[in-house]
């Protein structure tokens, strides 16, 4: 029992300490031994098109369109793609009435794969820059993600995925938030490495003849899309100098439905990128992914309430040994954060970490939930976007 406690210890210590670090090391050894050569993206300006999924962003889509036609790029190589299904709030009628917008509208909604898989015939240019609707761009972000595609080993660019900062938080910007800047740090990691582990919805771009059309049901269309590429032999490169900003969900319980949803789609995903977990075929990327996701998605979660119960029957046969007496209180204090993070989530802190235990717990949660959904086929591919602070 003791060297399973062990086990238990070292899985999530790895997963969410080891990982990361081990990736820095090795990045450093790298540098040591090889030398970096910058890519010069001096006149290579490709026409891309800009690709967005919408449903129902009447609110939004105004604010958006402003943001893309202010992107430092030159604008006769842009084009503007918005693919509208379902749609019944006048967005596509909106849309069709702007100058330099071309917009393709069907009525029965099919979710956001469906839009993707119908839209990208409609591409013309060899790089698709996809973005979501209710997220703003830096003005430099095309121009970013365009410059690493001139290396022609890579086959995706994964920006940046920011939560618009506020001086004092609720529980779900403030975790959300930290949470994403750890995630970037990393992908940033992973890429200079290698190659960076999927891409998110907010933006990514991809060699258009790469696409490969996914599953109709498929959840994490981005995180399919871009590693179907990586299993071609292609690079995912990551730039957090091309990166979307968008609101937090205003709740927890919006956020909770968002992650839950999430972790259906990463189970979903294991399966149909199954030959990703062949380490003989892949060694580095099946490393990389393994040690990224899949300990995450699955292991850590369950080992988490092992850690509880082990540490537990250890100490009612052993009360007196000290290390064990503390491991077990330090989970008890966490858990207390947690219930303090309950409490206290519609607060807006300046101290911001305090929400961290909360925002951990709730992941963790929603990866169980997940898998429970998943092994009873019960999630639509139709996504109702999250309420988000405004």
């Amino acid at each position: 029992m003791i060297l399973f406690f062990w086990i238990i210890i070292s899985i999530i210590l790895y997963s969410y300490l080891g990982y990361p670090v081990l990736l820095f090391i090795l990045n450093q050894i790298k540098n040591i031994f090889s030398c970096n050569k910058s890519i010069d993206s001096e006149k290579f300006e490709p026409d891309v098109t800009l690709f967005i999924s919408a449903h129902n962003e009447i609110n939004i889509v105004s604010q958006k369109l402003s943001n893309s036609f202010l992107l430092d790029y030159p604008k006769n190589k842009i084009t503007q793609l918005w693919i509208t299904d379902g749609s019944d709030d006048g967005t596509p009628e909106f849309l069709k009435k702007q100058k330099d917008v071309i917009v393709y509208h069907e009525t029965e909604r099919k979710g956001k794969t469906g839009a993707i898989n119908r839209g990208i015939q409609y591409v013309q240019t060899p790089i698709v820059i996809f973005s979501d609707a209710n997220t703003i761009l830096n003005k430099e972000a095309i121009r970013e993600i365009v410059k690493l595609f001139k290396d022609p080993q890579v086959g995706c660019v994964a920006g940046e995925k920011r939560i618009i900062p506020e001086d004092s938080d609720n529980a779900v910007n403030a975790g959300e938030g930290i949470y994403w800047k750890y995630e970037s740090f990393i992908k940033k990691n992973e890429s200079d490495l290698s190659c960076a582990i999927g891409a998110v919805g907010e933006l990514f771009a991809i060699r258009t003849d790469l696409f490969e059309r996914i599953e109709p049901d498929t959840i994490l269309d981005d995180f399919i899309i871009s590693l179907r590429i990586a299993l071609k032999g292609y690079k995912i490169k990551y730039t957090p100098k091309a990166f979307a900003s968008e609101r937090a969900s205003v709740n927890i319980h919006e956020e909770l439905k968002r992650k839950i949803r999430i972790a259906f789609g990463g189970f979903q995903s294991i399966g149909r990128l199954g030959s990703l977990l062949n380490i003989f075929k892949h060694p580095l990327l099946t490393f990389q992914y393994f040690s990224h996701k899949i300990l995450r998605w699955f292991f850590v979660p369950i080992s988490f309430i092992l850690l509880f119960f082990t540490n537990a029957f250890i100490l009612f046969n052993n009360p007196n040994h000290l290390l064990y007496v503390c491991f077990f209180a330090l989970q008890l204090l966490f858990y207390l954060m947690v219930f303090v993070g309950y409490l206290l989530q519609s607060k807006k802190l300046r101290f911001k970490i305090i929400f961290m235990p909360f925002y951990l717990f709730i992941m963790n949660l929603s990866q169980i939930i997940g898998l429970i959904r998943f092994l009873r086929k019960k999630q639509s591919v139709n996504w109702e976007r999250s309420k988000r602070e405004q």
